[in-house]
């Protein structure tokens, strides 16, 4: 019962139409009744904290009480946020361009605030191809990769996104290793490892592979891309991708390149930049980090407040149908 409230201000914010879409999907996917299927919805967000789309992603409705269980949920998730994250800090994950402060020595590229127009020029000099992002975006939102020759001139490349969006993050394309960019080159495929920082160590949750797909720039989950796991001690994908439809590629179905053991280079590298990463602000003890493989190692992309929970348990990586919250409570 512990997760009432949050029970509660979901029922409050619920869109009922999505849940009901949601249930006739499902009537038709399975066979069971649109009743069942709301009451069986129902009895999942008061003992599991988890809402309709965990319902669905995690294929709840073929579970038992004990596997069910075992789900990292959105209600679950949303405790430890609280339990670890100091809402205080948060702004330093919701603002890229404080984030890029913050872990500069990681970021390893050039970027620059359009509001400050002289270095925004400067900057549009050097890289007349640049990934422009909303100061605040999450899942792959407004991000695009644009070329000033597009707009005429850097000084008109400035004016048309000010217009367009005001202040922005301008950043220096990533050139991705070769290795990784043979399994899809459109967008810069990163990899999600979720950390807790306690009592001064860094623990592991998990670490995946995101993948772009279908011509996208971006490789997030919630917008077109896929999600394979990755052995954290030694960088191989485990498994094929899985997209949000819940397709499973074992090559990639763009390039024709296996997905499954691929060995990413730099891992260790990689790891070590996220432990250090995870030591910089202990006020913020539950993140997920977000990086990127270039031709001269890894860097950071960004960190993540509220880690994805639904990336480590799909069921197409999850024959035994358990989640992780086996890890988390340790």
């Amino acid at each position: 019962m512990k997760h009432i409230g949050y029970i509660m201000k979901r029922l409050l914010d619920m869109n009922y139409k999505a849940m009901f879409d949601m249930i006739n999907h499902l009537h038709k996917k399975t066979g069971k009744s649109r009743l069942w299927l709301f009451w069986d919805m129902k009895n999942c967000a008061t003992n599991y904290g988890a809402g309709y789309m965990d319902y669905n992603m995690f294929d709840m409705y073929d579970l038992t009480p004990q596997q069910r269980d075992t789900f990292l949920t959105r209600g679950r998730n949303n405790n430890y946020v609280r339990k670890y994250n100091d809402p205080s800090l948060m702004h330093i994950f919701h603002n890229k361009n404080e984030f890029n402060e913050m872990f500069s020595e990681f970021v390893n590229r050039d970027w620059v605030m359009l509001a400050d127009r002289e270095k925004a020029l400067d900057f549009l000099a050097k890289h007349p191809v640049f990934m422009c992002k909303s100061i605040a975006g999450d899942g792959g939102k407004g991000v695009r990769k644009l070329k000033v020759s597009d707009y005429g001139s850097a000084e008109k490349t400035c004016d048309a996104l000010w217009a367009e969006m005001g202040d922005c993050l301008l950043e220096e394309v990533i050139v991705q290793h070769p290795a990784v960019s043979a399994v899809y080159p459109e967008s810069v495929n990163t990899v999600r490892a979720v950390t807790i920082y306690k009592d001064g160590e860094v623990h592991f949750v998990g670490t995946c592979f995101r993948i772009g797909n279908h011509g996208n720039h971006v490789d997030n989950f919630s917008s077109g891309g896929m999600v394979a796991p990755v052995d954290p001690k030694t960088g191989i994908v485990t498994d094929g991708g899985i997209d949000r439809p819940k397709n499973k590629f074992m090559i990639h179905p763009m390039t024709g390149t296996s997905i499954v053991g691929f060995q990413f280079p730099h891992w260790q590298e990689a790891m070590d930049m996220v432990v250090q990463a995870a030591h910089k602000i202990p006020g913020l003890r539950y993140v997920g980090w977000d990086i990127a493989f270039s031709d001269h190692g890894p860097v950071m992309v960004e960190g993540n407040e509220f880690p994805g929970h639904d990336l480590f348990q799909l069921p197409g990586h999850n024959p035994q149908k358990t989640g992780i919250l086996d890890r988390m409570e340790p």
